[in-house]
């Protein structure tokens, strides 16, 4: 069995615990352990301390990853910021002069990071290491005719070099191919690619643009396919194409009621548990897809 500390982040365990629920819930079941991380901290975020202080970004980075490397694990994350942060934190550490000046900086607060442990997206372990077999052996339900479209976090795809875990060139396959892993077919469309506008630096910047980024794409989705609902392996993009469908709705003339689901809600629910358990919160109402499960 393999064995990776539960980086959660700041979002899912606060604001969507059935997210939290369905991750430990599906990872469990597919022989995957996941251990707590006790005095992790935020990632840090971009937008924060990358954006004016690359040691006090590397120091929070470090402090996490020793954590980990204390229980002789590597990290598992789903949110896209969070990943990204930490593997570039990582990456930038890997410079010895870099890693021993925050060494200087962890020492105040106890810690020591080595650069062993490496961070993880889910999809990466999910794909890469479990298996798309492997997951549809363990299947007790399917998504047979549901119509999805999938957003892809931006943070694991780019620079791919560094954050990149798609198994070969070209557009990334990884999320729509364990989707079809669970029985949903998987429609395709133009904007397909563009970020969803939930980056915190963006739309705390200029919120207009970034609901104007979502509203392209629910738009692009009414028109190009016929999509039953959206599918993410980020609580950024979670909570944004959630929440901000009822924003986009109110004065505009046009309702966007498009449920969304995280891939490891819908894996939980693919491997028995029960809705109110793993996607019990949502914005746009969820129970034309949940019902199935009960």
């Amino acid at each position: 069995m393999s064995k990776y500390g539960l980086f959660l982040g700041c979002n899912t365990p606060a604001l969507r615990p059935d997210v939290e629920h369905g991750i430990r819930y599906s990872m469990e079941k597919l022989g995957v352990d996941l251990v707590d991380l006790p005095g992790y901290v935020c990632c840090p975020a971009f937008g924060t301390f990358p954006s004016s202080d690359e040691y006090a970004q590397l120091a929070v980075n470090a402090w996490n990853l020793s954590l980990a490397e204390e229980q002789g694990v590597n990290l598992a994350v789903q949110c896209g910021s969070c990943y990204s942060s930490l593997r570039m934190g990582s990456h930038i550490m890997e410079e010895a002069p870099k890693r021993e000046k925050v060494n200087e900086i962890l020492a105040k607060g106890g810690k020591h990071y080595q650069g062993k442990a490496r961070p993880h997206h889910m999809l990466d372990i999910l794909y890469n290491e479990v298996g798309v077999d492997r997951i549809q052996g363990k299947l007790q339900r399917r998504l047979d005719g549901l119509r999805a479209i999938v957003q892809f976090p931006c943070h694991t795809l780019y620079p791919s070099d560094v954050v990149g875990f798609e198994p070969d060139k070209g557009p990334p396959h990884v999320l729509t191919d364990l989707l079809e892993a669970l029985g949903a077919s998987v429609e395709h469309y133009s904007l397909e690619h563009q970020c969803c506008g939930g980056a915190g630096g963006f739309h705390k910047a200029d919120s207009g643009a970034a609901h104007g980024f979502l509203k392209s794409k629910l738009d692009a989705i009414a028109a190009e396919t016929e999509a039953d609902l959206i599918v993410v392996s980020c609580i950024t993009c979670l909570m944004w194409m959630d929440n901000q469908q009822k924003t986009l709705s109110e004065g505009n003339g046009h309702s966007y009621s498009l449920p969304v689901f995280d891939l490891n809600q819908l894996l939980a629910l693919c491997l028995g548990a029960p809705p109110e358990h793993v996607a019990a919160i949502s914005t746009v109402p969820r129970e034309r897809i949940t019902d199935r499960f009960k």
